[in-house]
């Protein structure tokens, strides 16, 4: 094996760690220690499951929500969300992440790389973009003033 793919392997071992360390701190269980593939998450879904709480929290609904999406999605059943009911979800969940980063509070919008495919965040990212009347040239531009 090359040192590159030795140096590869490593990392991923570590974060994969790190997931699981993570997941166990969180409280979600993880389907297995070992990375998955883009194609295995897409074919079998997320590979971190939460457990919703039984406290009617708007947090634990979303949990259950994501969790109910997933299923439907590992069954074939992509109309689980009307198209309006999607864009009301998507805008709440950027006015939050959004209101988020502004107070203070700092983490990624996906738990980690295996969450969803890279097509699965462009594809999404650019009709983003586009709802928003962006172009990407001045997502670089607010990236580079920001520091984000």
């Amino acid at each position: 094996m090359s040192s590159r793919k030795a140096a590869t392997a490593k990392a991923a071992a570590a974060k994969t760690a790190r997931t699981a360390k993570t997941a166990k701190a969180a409280g979600t269980k993880t389907a297995s220690a070992k990375p998955a593939s883009a194609k295995t998450v897409a074919k079998n879904g997320a590979k971190t499951l939460a457990k919703p709480a039984a406290d009617g929290t708007a947090s634990a609904e979303a949990t259950a929500l994501a969790a109910r999406i997933e299923r439907d999605l590992r069954d074939g059943r992509s109309d689980t969300l009307t198209p309006q009911a999607f864009q009301a979800l998507m805008a709440a969940l950027c006015k939050s992440y959004g209101t988020q980063l502004e107070a203070g509070v700092q983490f990624l919008p996906l738990a980690n790389q295996a969450s969803a495919s890279p097509t699965e965040v462009m594809t999404t990212t650019s009709a983003l973009l586009k709802a928003a009347n962006l172009a990407v040239f001045e997502l670089g531009m607010w990236q580079s003033w920001t520091g984000r």
